[in-house]
């Protein structure tokens, strides 16, 4: 009886353990798999101290890059293809936003793989699954307007939950000044999508974001 347990309880280890692994393995975070290449660039001392798109403070010395499409927190092996040196960064920040380049290191990354001189290099990256969150853990959210005035904030939210669930007001301070931002959180990037051509049809200037 005791072997018949250990037996089944082995099974169901294997069993679970396969699972898992499947669903790693069938999980996608570009549209040809898990690797993409292009070319590379970096940013150092401009952007040193300020804040980064998911609202960390860049530091140029750590080993972090900015991705267009990447979850915040990925972890990503980066390799030169001109010397062969590679990396391992963490995705904090949205870039870059020059046509033909796929990830902005840190001045720190770039160095490492020996890019820091030339600005931009051909690399591939791959995405390290087991140190990152999923693909489907990104939330997004559409921002409809912003204002100095809580009170205007409040009709344009009443206005949208005639025909929007899920719609809220964000606070975001500066120093000088609290601005009230009305958005619509949606279960994902389509869902976004289809929300800003249905608010533009009506006039609406509003954007798409991630939230964190």
């Amino acid at each position: 009886m005791r072997r018949l347990l250990l037996r089944q309880r082995r099974f169901l280890l294997l069993l679970v353990a396969s699972l898992l692994l499947s669903s790693c393995a069938g999980m996608n975070y570009f549209p040809t798999g898990n690797t993409q290449r292009g070319m590379a660039s970096w940013y150092g001392e401009d952007f040193h101290g300020k804040q980064t798109s998911n609202k960390e403070t860049y530091n140029m010395h750590a080993m972090t890059a900015a991705h267009k499409t990447l979850p915040f927190g990925t972890h990503v092996r980066v390799t030169n293809l001109t010397n062969g040196k590679s990396v391992v960064v963490r995705i904090n920040d949205r870039g870059p936003f020059v046509k033909g380049r796929i990830i902005d290191l840190s001045y720190a990354a770039a160095q490492k793989l020996g890019m820091a001189e030339t600005g931009v290099a051909p690399v591939v990256i791959k995405v390290l699954k087991r140190f990152s969150p999923k693909k489907s853990s990104q939330r997004y959210a559409v921002q409809v307007g912003s204002f100095t005035e809580k009170r205007n904030a409040k009709i344009l939210r009443a206005k949208l939950q005639r025909n929007y669930d899920n719609v809220y007001i964000a606070e975001h301070k500066t120093a000088s000044q609290i601005f009230y931002r009305v958005r619509i959180r949606t279960r994902s990037m389509k869902a976004a999508q289809k929300i800003v051509e249905r608010l533009h049809m009506k006039g609406y200037s509003a954007h798409i974001l991630e939230e964190y």
